[in-house]
């Protein structure tokens, strides 16, 4: 194999795991309690005008 093949793997390795690392942190980031959940729902429905329907 070229050096330039090897090159190309490794880089394309290198860009996975930090789609990886970066899928993770952002699934912990956005981890919300069932409790946080409700609240956020509620409020957005109180937040919502008279008469619209979604």
């Amino acid at each position: 194999m070229r050096w330039w093949k090897v090159l190309g793997l490794a880089g394309v390795a290198g860009v996975a795991a930090t789609g990886v690392v970066i899928a993770r942190s952002e699934r912990r980031r956005r981890a919300y309690t069932p409790d946080e959940i409700r609240e956020r729902l509620r409020s957005r429905v109180e937040d919502q005008p008279e008469g619209h329907k979604s």
